[in-house]
């Protein structure tokens, strides 16, 4: 009667409804009956058993007791499937709780926190099951309980999974009304995914030890990546968590107090897996160092390595020992107790004290770093030993020197150095957002509105058109096309033409070829072909085709600006970083493996493919263009200086010298990066009609998303691209000036390319005469 939500009690089913109606909870509408043990709506089960039994968790030490399981189901309506969840509930002696609408579903879990809810997602006319996941996930105490969404058998064709998972589900399950099926699910689960929710849970008691602690500790990755730090940490050293975690340790400044071959004798200790013990001087943020007695103990993981390194800090009361006392002491104190197993590395494990008595200890606000950072360091970095020649400078530098010292200081501690502060005219709106689509994330979302991208429909290359098998079987007029495709001036649109829309196979397989890509991949020219299909020294020069090929794979024709402002599932994938470029590098590669027929890498030695992966990630990722002015000064201040020096120097012919500048691992990276950055971004080098086929398809890009944002009533990132209004002509002339011309300018000083600055400057002429005529379109008008 009336809304009020009613609750129907069976032994072990408590029926949770909204407002009543006959054909929820009426008896009749089921044919199960007592004496199965299947559950009806009204109808008593099997009287449970009056034992409640505890199962029994070991959390590595911990040694945890957990209740049986509390199920929520949520069915609009009766039937087999609910009634064979609730079977295999009773069966499994868990407590069971049953909702028929989304109301009493939620005032049902916020009164018992089950361990796991099966939510009916095949009727969407009785409720929203997305929605109703989505409002149990707003509630806290739903961190660790597991959600599971029973669909419909697919018809056809399988569907993805992510929009479930998007709104919270943690599985699904195909419908499947056996009993036993239900059994077998839950059983599953309970082992699975529940059990390890409740070990999570029960790590929020290791982190308020930690949390509590009044030694420092810190938590890196194998890869010397800051995880986690302590209120202590924070307290000691004057650094911030958010200040730490998720860089380097190589980024966190060290005292020179400490021996020279400290680091080296620490490396070599820890790499083995095994602790290390003794004193260590760290620094704290304003470039004090203190003594800290420092224990490092390697967590070895998943196949046996070393996942993380914890790191125990305790600052030594008496802070002025002399160096030869602390000397003394590490040279005793590094210690080889092996930690390859759990229990023993609890020996020495962090002291946790009461909170009373925290911060009661004067010397713990003159705690100095953790030692964590030094874990595989045999170098500092370069920025960081001119930091340290400064401050110890600044000790005898009279006041004004001082404060000065302090200014360069700060500007050194940014991340940014080789990046310059962007200032534009207010008058060249052009450039202003260029700037602001560009080179930066755009601002975080304002509204409600997300973006969701329509699903792609798989291209199908027209049926008078095949596929060629190799090189040899290019059709004749498509190889003609081809016949200058190493030329700066190849009309590309000419060869989009007459492959009808698929140049990239046909144009790949002859640079490729050229290239030896396949000698070189040890693969087949077939598998070549299917790879070039799917997506879309030489080792170097195989990363730069394979780099150059995928580099916008799946490109949505959206800037990153407008993904992330649209809170589209890649931005929030990929954290509002780089996240184009992030996709198209991972797509690239997760199409590549998952199909042997086009797994170009198959047949090349594992440490070869991971430098390969690297190096075509690292280019891809070098075209995202807030780190445009980074790579360029770069390559500027590594490459192109140094040369120029030594040719005014008369060195130019130093063989040795040049090869050493060329050919340094950091340098050929830069060249890498300078290339591809080149090749992405060179339409204004082309030659005239192309330079205004790729300015005209760019706009109209960008006129497309200034519409779409309008639409979805999302923050505009270039005003200025209005199709309305815009002056393409000033936006080429702002683009060249504000990208290009350095750019190039070093990329030509380095490789020598005469034609290419030829036509930049004949197409900056051709665009700056259009804008002197006060002409807004790609052409003079007709005569």
């Amino acid at each position: 009667m009336g809304c009020a939500s009613s609750i129907h009690i069976s032994d072990r089913v408590v029926y949770h409804s909204g407002k009543e109606s006959e054909d929820s909870h009426s008896p009749q509408q089921t044919n199960t009956t007592q004496h199965q043990g299947n559950p009806a709506s009204g109808l008593p089960l099997k009287p449970p058993s009056c034992k409640t039994t505890l199962t029994e968790v070991q959390f590595g030490p911990m040694k945890l007791f957990k209740d049986p399981l509390q199920v929520l189901l949520v069915f609009a309506k009766e039937d087999s499937q609910s009634n064979g969840f609730c079977w295999a509930c009773e069966k499994a002696n868990f407590r069971c709780s049953m909702a028929r609408t989304p109301e009493s579903a939620l005032e049902c879990f916020l009164e018992k926190h089950h361990d796991l809810i099966i939510i009916d997602h095949r009727h969407s006319r009785h409720f929203d099951a997305e929605a109703l996941c989505r409002s149990i996930r707003v509630v806290s105490s739903s961190e660790n309980t597991v959600i599971v969404a029973v669909v419909k058998r697919p018809d056809r064709e399988e569907a993805s999974v992510m929009p479930l998972i998007n709104a919270g589900f943690n599985r699904r399950y195909v419908e499947n009304a056996n009993m036993m099926a239900c059994y077998n699910e839950l059983l599953q689960l309970e082992h699975g995914e529940v059990r390890s929710q409740f070990k999570l849970r029960a790590g929020n008691a290791i982190f308020t030890a930690m949390e509590q602690s009044q030694e420092a500790i810190e938590i890196t990755s194998e890869d010397q990546v800051i995880q986690y730090v302590n209120p202590a940490y924070e307290s000691i050293t004057g650094y911030q968590q958010g200040e730490l975690i998720g860089k380097e340790i190589i980024e966190v400044p060290k005292s020179e107090k400490n021996k020279p071959d400290l680091l080296e004798t620490i490396n070599s200790c820890i790499r083995k897996g095994k602790e290390w013990q003794g004193i260590y001087y760290a620094k704290k943020k304003n470039g004090d160092s203190i003594q800290q007695n420092v224990k490092i103990t390697p967590v070895i993981g998943q196949g046996g390595k070393i996942r993380h390194y914890v790191s125990i800090n305790r600052p030594l009361n008496d802070n002025n020992k002399s160096d030869k006392s602390s000397e003394r002491v590490q040279a005793e104190s590094q210690t080889d107790i092996q930690s390859s197993k759990y229990k023993d590395r609890r020996k020495g494990s962090l002291d946790v004290r009461s909170t009373t008595s925290r911060g009661s200890d004067g010397s713990s606000q003159r705690r100095h770093s953790s030692m964590a950072r030094i874990h595989s360091m045999t170098i500092e970095a370069p920025i960081t030993k001119v930091i340290n020649i400064i401050n110890a400078a600044q000790e005898s530098s009279p006041m004004p020197v001082a404060e000065a010292l302090d200014r360069v200081l700060e500007i050194l501690r940014t991340t940014e150095l080789y990046s310059p502060q962007l200032g534009t005219k207010d008058e060249d709106p052009h450039t202003n957002d260029l700037v602001g689509g560009l080179m930066t994330d755009g601002l975080r979302r304002l509204s409600g509105n997300e973006y969701i991208f329509s699903t792609k429909q798989p291209h199908h290359i027209p049926g008078q058109l095949t596929t060629p098998l190799s090189l040899n079987d290019i059709p004749p007029r498509i190889a003609q096309t081809m016949e200058n495709e190493d030329s700066w001036d190849f009309d590309i649109f000419n060869l989009e033409a007459a492959t009808m829309k698929q140049p990239l196979t046909y144009l790949g397989l002859k640079i490729f070829s050229r290239f030896g890509v396949c000698e070189f991949l040890n693969c087949p020219e077939a598998t070549l072909r299917s790879w070039l299909q799917q997506s879309l020294d030489p080792i170097d020069e195989v990363a730069a085709l394979i780099a150059a090929t995928v580099h916008d794979v799946d490109h949505p024709g959206r800037t990153n600006s407008f993904l992330c402002n649209a809170g589209s599932e890649l931005a929030i994938l990929y954290n509002d970083t780089a996240v184009l470029e992030s996709h198209h590098a991972a797509l690239a590669f997760q199409i590549t493996t998952r199909d042997d027929k086009c797994n170009i890498f198959k047949n090349i030695e594992r440490n070869e493919y991971r430098t390969l992966r690297q190096a075509i990630i690292d280019m891809v990722l070098a075209t995202e263009m807030t780190k445009h002015f980074e790579h360029v000064n770069k390559f500027v201040n590594s490459i192109n200086k140094p040369l120029a020096a030594l040719e005014e120097n008369g060195g130019n012919n130093d063989e040795e010298s040049v090869k050493s500048i060329l050919t340094s691992p950091e340098n050929r990276i830069l060249v890498k990066r300078m290339l591809i950055k080149c090749a992405d971004i060179s339409n204004p080098c082309r030659a005239l009609e192309l330079c205004i086929e790729w300015a005209g398809r760019i706009s109209e890009e960008y006129f497309a998303q200034t519409d779409e944002e309008k639409r979805q009533g999302l923050p505009v990132v270039m005003p200025v691209f209005d199709r309305k209004t815009c002056s393409i002509p000033k936006s080429q002339i702002s683009f060249i000036d504000y990208f290009i011309t350095d750019m190039f300018d070093a990329w030509d000083a380095f490789a020598d390319l005469p034609n290419l600055m030829q036509h930049l400057d004949n197409n900056f002429k051709y665009w700056k005469g259009l804008d002197e005529k006060k002409l807004h379109n790609l052409r003079p008008p007709p005569e």
